[in-house]
């Protein structure tokens, strides 16, 4: 599902600004409002090119409430008209939204279109296609022969979005940035020193920089810029200074690469959030789309499990995971888009380039799959044993990036074989991390995980101590009794019954963990017989004490999570 809000903040406040928001209502289309239009669709984005009034906007805002329409675009001034701004949230529904000034409505046609398009058609973006990615390549080739030389076409971090067929005038720093389609960190130092994007950043003025070391040859650098926005730049190896006149050229060029830049950007944020949305649905619902945005896209071949992502507090992390460590609401949300756009440039950079990620209720989720070393789908040009998006490379990452973030860790659920498995692999996820949260749970030193197979313990003692509960637990027995003798003596009964327990049959064990001499044991164990007469040869009278005394928050220290 794409909503108006998603469709605003994609394109970027360049473009459009919400006035009036209005929930979560789809955009299935786009249509444009001329005057003596009768009518609109359920869930189009109505573009108001013909309003230029309040009595015009007055009555579209009324018809597309009529229609149920996901949204109105107006012109700034008749969007922020208070009488039209009341009308809208008096209004069941539809969104206003202003068109930023100095837009052109056929460029936002045209994003707002393709961007829609391409969400309910995702295959159709693959590199090769028809659409954006190929037409920079043409563009690449038509600036080439502008300027007579070969051309890359870069991203504002300095990816390689496209480039001229033509490359005969090359140095090593292009060979470099063309194969692994991003410029080398060498070159990068070379032009930032340069003060090359520090320019780039702040001016639209083309940049001419001289040869360089290394070999490097002369570039011409047009900056491409949308809305005072730097998107990107072409980047031109010549051999002397550039005409005015083909300088020019090339900056129109790079005014129609903005609206392409743009356009990438802003499917790339749509596809980003259907898969979210469809994620969330999944994880907590056991459902996938079979039709509609997103439907070619379905889920890897599982089995998968699915991974609760969070960052301990005091051990070096960058941030919490939000409600388990206290943290409001919008400080909460805030915290897990920053996990969120952490883990996603993690998993790319590691090489899973679509991560399955996504929040839901406050925690930030991953679906990973469990694959056989034999089963795993190789691509020409990576390792074999990358494996990325599955239990194993998410490990691997971990154990990786843990070293420079020691709090990262992964609650892991069991598999789910089939989609409808899915709510009860990430139930299991939550109960870990809120385990781990809460100090009852340390995930493994080395890769940071937990998985609920090596925790189950742990798990199984912690909702029978929950469903006990500390108020209502002592339904009978010596624990009320020797409870109340540690509370008016100051006695450690409780924390010496619970040791003994814990260590049946091993007094040596039971003192070391209370640091206390095993005749000291034994005495204090006489002594908690003599105030409360308990038959502690009972298997089931054992157990019941012991969860007793869980309840009432007498656990031994959290132990940490073997390796598996």
């Amino acid at each position: 599902m794409i909503t108006v809000t998603d469709l605003v903040e994609s394109l970027g406040t360049g473009f459009l600004r919400t006035v009036v928001p209005a929930g979560d209502r789809a955009v299935h289309d786009v249509a444009l409002a001329e005057p003596g239009d009768t009518g609109s669709q359920p869930g189009e984005l109505v573009l108001g090119v013909g309003v230029t009034d309040r009595t015009a906007a007055l009555a579209l805002l009324e018809q597309a409430a009529r229609e149920a329409a996901a949204g109105v675009v107006l012109k700034g001034d008749v969007a922020h008209d208070p009488q039209v701004v009341r009308a809208v949230q008096g209004l069941e529904g539809p969104a206003l939204v202003e068109l930023q000034p100095h837009t052109s409505w056929a460029h936002v046609v045209w994003l707002l279109r393709g961007v829609i398009d391409r969400a309910f058609a995702p295959d159709t973006g693959i590199l090769g296609t028809p659409g954006p990615h190929s037409d920079l390549f043409a563009l690449a080739d038509k600036a080439a022969e502008i300027i007579d030389a070969p051309v890359t076409i870069e991203d504002a971090q300095s990816r390689v979005l496209a480039y001229s067929a033509r490359q005969d005038t090359t140095d090593p720093a292009r060979v470099s940035t063309i194969v692994g389609r991003r410029v080398p960190p060498e070159t990068l130092t070379h032009f930032r020193a340069s003060g090359v994007f520090r320019r780039l950043a702040r001016s639209s003025d083309p940049v001419w920089t001289p040869a360089g070391p290394g070999g490097i040859l002369p570039r011409l650098i047009v900056p491409i810029r949308a809305g005072g926005e730097w998107l990107g730049s072409i980047w031109a190896v010549v051999k002397s200074p550039v005409p005015p006149e083909r300088v020019r050229e090339l900056g129109e060029v790079a005014s129609v690469l903005a609206l392409h830049l743009l356009r990438l950007r802003a499917e790339a944020d749509i596809a980003r959030r259907v898969s979210a949305g469809q994620l969330r649905t999944a994880l907590r619902e056991g459902t996938v789309p079979v039709r509609g945005p997103g439907a070619a896209a379905a889920l890897p071949a599982g089995p998968w499990r699915v991974v609760a992502l969070g960052s301990v507090r005091g051990a070096g992390a960058a941030g919490g995971t939000g409600a388990a460590d206290g943290i409001d609401g919008a400080g909460a949300a805030e915290d897990v888009r920053r996990q969120l756009d952490l883990w996603e440039s993690v998993a790319r950079r590691f090489g899973w380039h679509q991560p399955l990620l996504a929040d839901l209720d406050g925690l930030l989720f991953a679906l990973v799959t469990e694959r056989s070393p034999g089963s795993q789908r190789t691509t020409p040009g990576i390792p074999a044993d990358a494996g990325a998006g599955t239990l194993g490379w998410l490990r691997r990452v971990l154990a990786d990036i843990r070293s420079h973030d020691p709090g990262l860790y992964a609650a892991v659920g069991r598999p789910a074989h089939s989609p409808d498995q899915l709510p009860r692999s990430t139930a299991e996820a939550v109960e870990l991390h809120r385990l781990i949260g809460a100090g009852r749970l340390s995930p493994a030193r080395g890769t940071g995980t937990v998985l609920m197979e090596d925790a189950w313990d742990t798990v199984v003692v912690e909702r029978a101590r929950t469903a006990l509960g500390a108020g209502t637990c002592l339904l009978g027995g010596p624990l009320a009794v020797l409870r109340a003798h540690d509370q008016e003596h100051g006695t450690p009964y409780l924390a010496t019954l619970a040791a003994w327990l814990d260590h049946f049959g091993d007094p040596q064990s039971a003192a070391r963990l209370l640091r206390i001499h095993p005749n000291t044991l034994r005495y204090r164990l006489r002594k908690l017989e003599e105030a409360a007469p308990v038959d502690l040869s009972s298997p089931r009278l054992r157990l019941a004490l012991r969860l007793q005394l869980a309840a009432l928050g007498e656990v031994p220290p959290s132990g940490e999570v073997p390796e598996s």
